[in-house]
């Protein structure tokens, strides 16, 4: 089983508190998929959204290819993601009692099949922001002097 990264949104862990993941397919055009294998694909201003019984992922921009005929696919059209009917269920009731979010955290290829894994999220407070940073900044400088006294 090999998986290979095509993007991350990084905005997503910073910004957010992921409180659970879920692994959806999606359903693609053969240009999306091409443009997809190239990494074209941004999930910065993306979120997902339950409608009618299924999910959506809106706002994905996926740069159209540019060997497709006839112009391919539109950049940020709206895609269906392919989930279990329990785990749609489960999403959508949090998703409206909690005020939770459904993002995006990761897209890649599983198998040669086009994998995105979605999160519930709660936003972050400036202060859970700030005391994210304090920590990656220490972690930073703990590798750092245990890197310099090895040398030694």
């Amino acid at each position: 089983m090999s998986t290979r990264n095509i993007a991350t949104n990084r905005r997503a862990r910073f910004d957010y508190h992921i409180l659970e993941t879920f692994e959806a397919g999606m359903v693609l055009r053969g240009s999306e998929v091409k443009s997809l294998r190239a990494g074209r694909v941004n999930l910065k201003d993306s979120y997902g959204l339950m409608k009618d019984g299924e999910a959506w992922l809106i706002g994905a921009h996926i740069s159209p290819y540019d060997f497709s005929r006839m112009g391919g696919h539109e950049p940020e059209r709206t895609r269906k993601l392919l989930l279990h009917k329990r785990e749609i269920e489960k999403i959508a009731s949090a998703l409206a009692e909690k005020g939770l979010t459904f993002i995006p955290i990761r897209m890649y290829f599983d198998d040669g099949l086009a994998k995105i894994e979605m999160g519930l999220a709660k936003g972050k407070s400036r202060f859970d922001k700030r005391e994210t940073l304090k920590r990656k900044q220490a972690d930073r400088e703990m590798e750092r002097a245990i890197r310099y006294r090895s040398i030694d």
